[in-house]
């Protein structure tokens, strides 16, 4: 049978070409230079921009663009297309498209003045374009923060130990955080100390786990605390998603529009930066691992793809899935290759905090290689385990089981017990989503302020007048009106039928942060080459058109609504929803390539700088 090291082997070939080659060269064609200073220096506030040193901000940027979807899509992919097409497109995908797509993104806003996708496309093509990329990147985010803090519950209810030490480093970060930039503490020993803290906070987890409601019958861990009683029916959502994941949903979305209304030095920068290290051991662990359970032997069992889980199962899938690899294989397949959600993290938080320019590249493209390394780790306990669910629905119900049990197999190559090596992995995608979703939240209101307009360096929070956009852009105000959508989505038990649109929207996103990129370099100088990102562009602006029009026609229109597949009035209503906002998502993406590409050849074919953008 095939080993499972043969995964890992390819991806961390790839990836070192692309790093040593490729993003040396984009961070000369580019011109990052060491001395030119930063947005986090020339605004410095002590809120939104600040400084980071490198490894802390690393610690961020790695976080926040990890979430659930590059383990979810990964394990649902090889389940239904098959490990060798999943594995093609995260090896050579992410070093060509996404980590291209994340380090430019980041370093185009660096170039204005730590400022969104949608702020620079605005300056080339005008107000129109601007405002219409700005509110599809604060629709995503809505759409994002719904989903993650979804998967949150779910992995505190499957996972009650998770949740007790997520709180334990929460409160560590937050600790952390006054002792460095408050107490000026010694960088490396509180490092040291907090770290040590956090690997704690796990064993504390095992020790004491945490509930809000009673789990179903046997489902308990051993010593499980449960907060409160009853079968909690009267929580939103609980008849659907049980009363202990619905009840931990407004507790994570609360969490999450706290954080993001803190000055980033108060939680975002020590959480991330504490967290990474759980962060890497795990993924950096879980490949470790690989190789030496395969070289020594070691692991509980044998590391080699399960015989559920074939190499190639057609271009149309398994057995009774009926999905075409191209294009949905390249969507379901989002955050491990490329993923729109970053370039927000890019140019949102992360370029008001860069110290140098010249971090951008270990940051910009390295972060992208390292979500494509947690891809990776996916789609292995993906080969391990085998599929632990339906791979024709997929989704987070397979996928989460698969990560966390496949995981736990593969790190017992290091004589660990397999229950526990099962919680540290739950733990780290827990880690990965709480940071991705209070950033999501933050993102959302750097949206809203670009929409309504703020200068920058300067926030508002929302508190000062009763008028509609000041409340819109409020550091305090804005969390609570993404918060309450995201719960309305999540709560009314159709968030299910938005993963296709999710997806969809993200690449689609991808793509237009692409095109941004593009119309900079074309409107810096005549020189630059655009293939570097115009290509990726294309690409991605056919696999996601042609992807929505999938969904669109045949999922719903045809299947769904002409064939009978929505079997009530309220799935029917749904259906036509998700086609109508397809075409609506497609209709913004020509749209703006097409003004785009008018501004790229007004500046190309005339030889010179484009005129002032207009706002027809």
């Amino acid at each position: 049978m095939t080993q499972v090291i043969w995964i890992v082997l390819a991806v961390l070939v790839t990836f070192t070409l692309g790093y040593v080659g490729y993003s040396r060269y984009l961070a000369q064609f580019v011109g990052l230079d060491e001395d030119t200073e930063t947005p986090a220096h020339k605004y410095e506030d002590g809120q939104e921009y600040v400084p980071s040193k490198k490894p802390v901000l690393l610690g961020h940027h790695y976080s926040s663009i990890a979430g659930g979807a590059p383990i979810v899509g990964p394990i649902t992919a090889g389940a239904v297309w098959g490990w060798l097409p999943a594995l093609l497109w995260i090896a050579i995908g992410n070093p060509l498209m996404g980590a291209v797509h994340d380090f430019v993104s980041l370093s185009g806003s660096l170039r204005h003045e730590g400022k969104s996708i949608g702020y620079i496309i605005g300056q080339y093509v005008g107000r129109k374009g601007k405002n219409m990329l700005l509110w599809f990147a604060f629709l995503t985010i809505v759409l994002v923060v719904a989903v993650f803090a979804l998967v949150v519950a779910i992995v505190f209810n499957a996972f009650p130990q998770v949740a007790t030490a997520s709180f334990v480093y929460v409160a560590l970060a937050l600790v952390f955080g006054v002792y460095l930039y408050q107490l000026d503490g010694p960088f490396i020993p509180g490092t040291i100390l907090f770290v040590a803290g956090v690997f704690g906070g796990v064993w504390v987890g095992l020790q004491y786990p945490f509930a809000l409601f009673p789990l179903a019958e046997g489902s308990h861990p051993a010593g499980t605390f449960v907060l409160l009683s009853g079968g909690g029916s009267w929580v939103p959502a609980a008849g659907s998603l049980g009363a202990n994941t619905a009840a931990w949903i407004p507790v994570v979305l609360v969490y999450a529009g706290i954080a993001s209304a803190l000055p980033v030095w108060v939680l975002l920068q020590p959480r991330d930066y504490l967290s990474s290290f759980l962060l890497y051991t795990g993924v950096g662990g879980a490949l470790l691992a690989v190789i030496v359970g395969t070289v020594f032997g070691t692991s509980s069992q044998p590391l080699t793809i399960d015989s559920s889980i074939g190499m190639y199962n057609g271009f149309w899938g398994v057995e009774g899935v009926f999905l075409p690899l191209f294009p949905l294989l390249f969507i379901t397949i989002a955050c491990g290759t490329i993923s729109g959600f970053h370039s927000l993290v890019s140019s949102g938080t992360t370029a008001k905090q860069l110290n140098k320019e010249t971090d951008a590249r270990l940051i910009g493209y390295g972060g992208m290689l390292g979500e494509g390394l947690l891809a990776a780790v996916a789609l292995s306990t993906l080969a391990v385990a085998g599929f632990a669910g339906d791979a024709a629905a997929g989704g987070i119900g397979g996928a989460l089981p698969n990560f966390a049990s496949g995981g736990g197999i593969i790190l017992t190559s290091f004589g660990l017990p397999e229950t526990p090596a099962s919680v540290f992995m739950a733990l780290v995608l827990v880690s990965f989503l709480l940071t991705s979703t209070d950033t999501a939240v933050r993102l959302g209101r750097y949206m809203m302020e670009e929409i309504v307009g703020m200068p920058a360096g300067k926030t508002s929070t929302g508190l000062e007048s009763v008028s509609l956009g000041n409340l819109a852009r409020g550091r305090y105000t804005n969390p609570v009106i993404q918060t309450l959508a995201a719960y309305a989505l999540v709560a009314s038990g159709e968030w299910v039928v938005l993963w296709g649109l999710f997806g969809g929207a993200n690449q689609l996103l991808a793509a237009l942060a692409l095109l941004t990129a593009t119309v900079w370099l074309a409107n810096w100088d005549d020189s630059k080459q655009l293939i570097s990102t115009g290509v990726p562009m294309a690409i991605m602006t056919v696999i996601t058109v042609l992807g929505l029009l999938w969904l669109a026609i045949y999922e719903n229109i045809y299947t769904n609504i002409l064939q009978g597949g929505a079997e009530s009035t309220s799935a029917l209503i749904s259906s036509a929803v998700q086609a109508a906002l397809a075409f609506v998502l497609i209709y913004l993406a020509l749209s703006l390539v097409r003004i785009g590409y008018a501004n790229i050849r007004s500046v190309r074919g005339e030889g010179g700088a484009a005129g002032a953008p207009s706002d027809d």
